[in-house]
């Protein structure tokens, strides 16, 4: 099967605070504000318009996902995959108005995902002054499913999706687009939400300096600096201000040998076996990461 998306295109958050995201936001990652309303602000860290999207709202919870698809052609082929995956359409219209196409569908699940055609980019806008880390991409999400084989096997009908690795059990696994990266989604077993969104770092001090910034607000890392095996990147989390997990990774592997490559099993699930799994340089996974949940909106 073909791929038709690209990359995660932008993720959209339901924050009760929106002047505190936003501020952390462009002082702590380094995005800047591209769009603002009354009740909907859209940050970037590149050129692309539209990254990360907050909506004003009584409650922190995530509003949807979105893919960049490879074509305005693919998108219409994914939406004539949507029924046949057993998800539903809820509008042939993208949610922003930087994509040309988009559909929006609802999964079983409680997710609601949007494929749309690529967002407006300015690859001469890469670079804007700010005082924070300057974070290259918007990179991965890894969403929660109760059904996670079942959620990994829709994304793969309809967007083409392939998978590069997941657990034995199918507690997580990795799934990556066009782009070939290991992984722009991960989906992680549990009540329906989103465990972490991720931007991708430059170099490994862009780390001292994201650990000092947060030092400013009396922040710190959750978790890492580290090293996961599963796509080889280099990470460091911490909670934002709506109560979300972030993730700053690098240097994920991209798997060239696309047709021949056979999707890595892991069988360690547990400690201490496992802990090297998550983190080739040692240092498991603590309680907070591990049970981690930011809840999705409720579908209507």
């Amino acid at each position: 099967m073909d791929y038709l998306v690209n990359a995660i295109g932008h993720v959209q958050l339901n924050v009760v605070d929106v002047d505190a995201l936003v501020k952390e936001s462009t002082e702590i990652l380094g995005l800047h504000v591209t769009h603002q309303t009354d009740k909907e602000v859209w940050l970037s860290c590149s050129g692309r318009k539209a990254e990360l999207v907050l909506h004003e709202s009584d409650e922190n919870s995530v509003r949807s996902v979105g893919f960049d698809a490879v074509s305005k052609a693919a998108v219409a082929e994914a939406a004539s995959r949507v029924e046949d995956a057993g998800c539903r359409i809820v509008s042939n219209e993208p949610t922003l108005a930087c994509c040309e196409t988009g559909v929006v569908f609802h999964t079983p699940q409680g997710l609601q995902i949007e494929v749309h055609s690529p967002i407006e980019d300015d690859i001469y806008g890469r670079r804007h002054a700010s005082p924070g880390v300057g974070a290259l991409r918007l990179d991965h999400v890894n969403l929660t499913s109760p059904d996670p084989a079942e959620t990994r096997t829709q994304f793969e009908r309809i967007m083409g999706l392939r998978l590069s690795e997941r657990m034995v059990d199918d507690s997580l696994s990795w799934m990556r687009g066009a782009n070939r990266l290991h992984h722009c989604v991960g989906i992680v077993k549990g009540d329906v939400g989103l465990h972490h969104y991720s931007f991708e770092m430059g170099e490994f001090a862009d780390y001292c300096r994201l650990g000092d910034r947060l030092d400013t607000i009396e922040k710190n890392f959750i978790w890492g600096p580290g090293r996961h095996r599963p796509g080889d990147n280099t990470y460091a989390y911490f909670i934002n201000s709506c109560g979300a997990m972030v993730e700053c990774s690098g240097g994920m592997a991209m798997i060239l040998d696309d047709d021949r490559y056979e999707p890595n099993v892991i069988t360690a699930l547990k400690r201490p076996d496992n802990v090297r799994v998550m983190n080739v340089w040692g240092e498991p996974a603590p309680l907070v990461w591990r049970e981690h949940k930011f809840p999705w909106a409720k579908l209507v």
